[in-house]
């Protein structure tokens, strides 16, 4: 099989992470969106294949102790998420290369794993602040909910240092240039 490239965006919850992604399918690149695994019900308009790949925790653990998983990991309690080795095969065999919208430590798994083949890229909120505003923006979630998200935010900001580009998301149109350019050089280089 063809091996193409990954490319990893991983994020705090309210980065900006799925807007950025979003526009750099937009823009024609060679790339195509990851659709990960997970073991929760779907939300509103979500569809099983085009936003998850939604199973049931046993479904999930039987992938998990069948190796078919590249990376996975229990996000919240009981809560499963996880990359689908048929997944990354299914876009290199169209010749594409793979980009994903994952949490920090799946990122940072994936990484691990194939090394200079993959570029990881951790987008940035300007401050817990900021974060915070726009996830009570959104108005999704119970207040407890945002304060789960917003202690574990906390925590996944201590794993910048450990991704190949840190790109600081206080001007959307700026964070997309900045990501289009340095995703190119890399599928390029």
């Amino acid at each position: 099989m063809n091996q193409g490239k990954l490319i990893i965006f991983s994020a705090p919850s309210g980065s900006g992470k799925s807007t950025i992604v979003n526009y750099l399918i937009n823009q024609g690149m060679p790339v195509e969106f990851s659709i990960s695994a997970c073991s929760r019900a779907p939300r509103g308009e979500e569809k099983h294949g085009e936003h998850y790949y939604f199973l049931s925790p046993e479904e999930f653990k039987a992938k998990v102790n069948a190796d078919e998983f590249l990376e996975w990991e229990e996000v919240y309690e009981g809560n499963f998420y996880g990359t689908l080795r048929s997944e990354v095969e299914r876009i290199w065999a169209k010749g594409k290369h793979v980009i994903f919208d994952i949490d920090v430590i799946g990122g940072i798994n994936l990484k691990n794993q194939f090394s200079e083949n993959a570029l990881s890229v951790f987008i940035k909120a300007p401050s817990i602040a900021v974060l915070k505003q726009r996830l009570s923006e959104r108005n999704t979630e119970t207040q407890s909910q945002l304060e789960m998200r917003l202690n574990k935010a906390e925590k996944e900001m201590s794993y910048a240092k450990e991704f190949d580009l840190v790109i600081i998301n206080d001007d959307l149109e700026i964070a997309q240039q900045e990501a289009f350019q340095k995703i190119t050089d890399f599928i390029n280089g």
